[in-house]
């Protein structure tokens, strides 16, 4: 079992408690290099529901991102177990998917090596 990077649980703490999604980063996580800003857990869950929401077949999952927002679940208060990117891409040899960016949540005891700032890719 791996343990979770202490810095990489500050720079989530950090995104958590100022509530911004400015902070760029790239993951390494089951073989997959993640890129893309972090958001707070609560931002990341109204926005993945709001998508579902937009969606006639996906719209009964809606609530499960937003219905433990105002209960208390084992772990709260303790520091951050997941980072949530948003306008993330899943980088695959020259190219990022998907090309606008997706909502990923990734555990942080998974990942295995991290960089700040994302990568992205030009024509030139």
């Amino acid at each position: 079992m791996s343990n979770a990077d202490e810095l990489l649980v500050d720079v989530a703490a950090m995104v958590e408690s100022e509530q911004s999604n400015q902070m760029s980063l790239t993951v390494v996580t089951g073989g997959a290099v993640i890129t893309g800003r972090l958001a707070p857990e609560a931002v990341w869950r109204r926005r993945v529901s709001e998508i579902l929401r937009d969606s006639d077949r996906l719209r009964p999952f809606a609530g499960v991102f937003t219905a433990d927002e105002t209960q208390d679940r084992p772990g709260r208060g303790g520091p951050p177990t997941h980072l949530h990117f948003h306008v993330a891409r899943i980088l695959q040899g020259s190219m990022g998917i998907p090309e606008t960016g997706g909502m990923y949540r990734v555990a942080i005891k998974d990942v295995s090596g991290w960089t700040v700032g994302d990568f992205s890719y030009s024509d030139s």
